[in-house]
């Protein structure tokens, strides 16, 4: 079980997330830089208890339309080894558990297992902010077998229930910056 510290992180995920979205190949702003607000996301537990896991939805209000973006985050103790540059979103001081580098979640196995996991009905996802606490909300449509199919995630999120395969697939919700809910597909077995 992840228990979720009441502390501060220097820079704040917000604002290491502000100088790294616009350097993704998914990024749909334009040349200036986002205006980031949190907007959603859960947590998944490591069995080990070493990574932290958030997946985090945040809406980029910069432009004409606000865009909802979800980025998978590992919190780490230690540097990955082997992990190309664009897979590091950066490091911060954690007011508890000290320096934290912060990965792009595609990048970091255990991440990745643990969405696998979910998505075979063996994780139960948790409340964003809430120790030990699930999250009824975070709904998987179908399995993925052990040793199936690989997962994609989806970056840019759009409101819909449904995914493009009838394969197994993951439902989560945000909220728009004026208040209004919305639930999209987060992650879906990629198709062969």
């Amino acid at each position: 079980m992840a228990f979720i510290h009441r502390t501060t992180m220097a820079p704040t995920k917000l604002e290491l997330l502000t100088g790294w979205l616009p350097k993704q190949s998914w990024y749909t702003g334009d040349a200036g830089a986002p205006e980031l607000v949190r907007a959603g996301g859960f947590r998944l537990d490591d069995p080990e208890g070493e990574v932290g896991i958030e997946f985090m939805v945040v809406v980029d209000t910069a432009g004409q339309a606000p865009v909802a973006y979800l980025v998978p985050m590992g919190y780490r103790g230690a540097a990955l080894e082997d992990v190309p540059a664009e897979g590091l979103i950066g490091t911060s001081e954690h007011g508890v558990l000290g320096t934290r580098w912060i990965y792009d979640g595609v990048h970091d196995p255990v991440v990745m297992g643990q969405l696998r996991a979910l998505l075979r009905g063996e994780a139960t996802p948790q409340h964003q902010s809430e120790s030990d606490t699930p999250d009824p909300t975070v709904t998987v449509h179908g399995t993925v077998p052990v040793g199936g199919p690989e997962v994609g995630i989806h970056r840019v999120l759009r409101p819909t229930e449904a995914a493009r395969t009838s394969s197994g697939h993951l439902v989560a919700g945000w909220t728009w910056p004026d208040g209004t809910a919305a639930r999209g597909v987060f992650a879906a077995v990629a198709p062969r």
